[in-house]
């Protein structure tokens, strides 16, 4: 069932407290991954403070649970019910390393299905609504739950799995789609090829795109240039984890603003020495699952660079965190070129604000003994001057990141194509 809204902050921590200190009292009975960890850490359910629980608590890195399910095969001793409960299995992608296991019941697999039916919720969306879900459905949490959120809520639901681009599009017409859910690249993708075919996009009766997978959701740039592409449609941010579950919402009001599902989760950004940092300033995102009881995290470091918004709740008309220009990057993909600090998420919004740039690709390489980037654009079709193209890139860079990066053209159709999580930085 969907929680309610909250008032104000007062009421929110009431519910996460409450929450909290029922997870906390399930898992010190049951849980042979948790439940020393809260012993270890003095910690009583029945008085546990949310400030007291972040203090004592300590962090749960992904190389831990990886480790566990490595020493205990092959789920690890994160499981607080007994096997038989569990009825739904997820991976990870296993792009950062080996990948993870993930084991949900029923009832947190609902946890996850009322947590997207919030997201959908928030981009207006409602009963008769048609959603596409344009990827393929591997072992990944992906769009799975939203697949059955929807479903839940009452709209047609199509699935877009084993199907090249050109005939997602096609279905997308046929079936007079209304929602479209993929990865921000993807929805790039699929208006190139609709130009390819001479598909009028503004013909479509898509109102709704919710992207995920990928920061750009949340970016001026990247939001502006899908929705140039796609007449009449609004871009709606989100974003979740296999191990965490889908967390967060686009704000319809302020679209470069994502909200944590606060109802569902204990949210706190820290610094890499894991103190807590002020709204304004960047820092990593730490969640605690508090309703997917059979396979929890707490104080989960989930990797990602975040910025909560200086603006409070009555400017905001929600008490939910607000993360300013959403997931800003991975906290580990920063690299470091004449003493710059550069994000992926920030050359991508500075190459997005060229519609005639088709596709690009960063290459990252090592010259005497420092780190230097190097960018590749690829044209769009039918754009003459690629010289000029790449000086204009290479100048906005350098206005932004205060750096001179070269940049190339390659041949039209050279680079690759992402349906999923774009890998555009290369290192060499």
């Amino acid at each position: 069932m969907i929680p309610p809204g909250f008032s104000d902050r007062r009421e929110l921590e009431a519910h996460q407290r409450g929450a909290l200190r029922r997870l906390v009292a399930t898992l010190m009975a049951s849980n042979r991954f948790y439940g020393p960890m809260l012993e270890q850490a003095g910690i009583d359910p029945a008085s546990l403070e949310l400030a007291q629980f972040t203090q004592r608590m300590p962090l749960t890195t992904k190389a831990q649970i990886s480790e566990d399910q490595r020493r205990h095969p092959p789920y690890g001793t994160n499981l607080t019910y007994p096997l038989d409960r569990y009825c739904r299995f997820s991976q990870t992608s296993g792009t950062t390393g080996q990948p993870i296991r993930w084991l949900d019941t029923a009832e947190s697999w609902q946890w996850m299905c009322d947590n997207w039916r919030q997201v959908l919720a928030a981009t207006g969306a409602r009963r008769g609504d048609r959603v596409l879900c344009a990827f393929s459905f591997g072992p990944f949490l992906g769009f799975w739950t939203a697949f059955e959120a929807a479903l839940q809520a009452e709209m047609m639901v199509i699935p877009g799995g084993g199907m090249s681009s050109a005939a997602r599009l096609q279905t997308l017409i046929d079936n007079d789609v209304t929602i479209l859910c993929c990865t921000p690249t993807y929805a790039l993708r699929l208006a190139e090829t609709a130009a390819s075919k001479r598909i009028d996009l503004g013909q479509s009766r898509v109102r709704v795109i919710v992207v995920a997978g990928e920061p750009g959701g949340s970016s001026p740039a990247v939001r502006g240039r899908i929705e140039r592409h796609w007449p009449g449609a609004c871009v709606f941010d989100h974003h979740g984890m296999t191990e965490i579950g889908p967390v967060s919402y686009g704000n319809p009001d302020r679209p470069d603003l994502l909200h944590v599902i606060e109802s569902s989760y204990l949210a706190e950004i820290l610094d890499a020495d894991g103190r807590p940092v002020p709204p304004g300033t960047p820092g990593e995102l730490v969640l605690t699952t508090l309703g997917r009881t059979g396979s929890p995290l707490l104080r989960y470091r989930t990797g990602d660079l975040v910025r909560r918004s200086t603006l409070g709740a009555d400017a905001l008309n929600r008490v939910d965190m607000a993360l300013e220009g959403g997931i800003l990057g991975r906290c580990d993909d920063m690299v470091l070129v004449r003493g710059v600090n550069v994000y992926p998420g920030a050359v991508d919004e500075i190459v997005r604000r060229f519609d005639a740039v088709s596709e690009y690709q960063v290459r990252v390489r090592a010259q005497s003994g420092m780190t230097e980037l190097e960018l590749v654009v690829e044209p769009s079709a039918g754009h003459g001057d690629a010289d000029a193209l790449c000086g204009a890139v290479s100048e906005a860079l350098r206005d932004v990141l205060q750096l001179r990066v070269p940049v190339t053209a390659a041949a039209p159709e050279t680079l690759p194509r992402f349906e999923m999580k774009a890998r555009r930085w290369i290192r060499s």
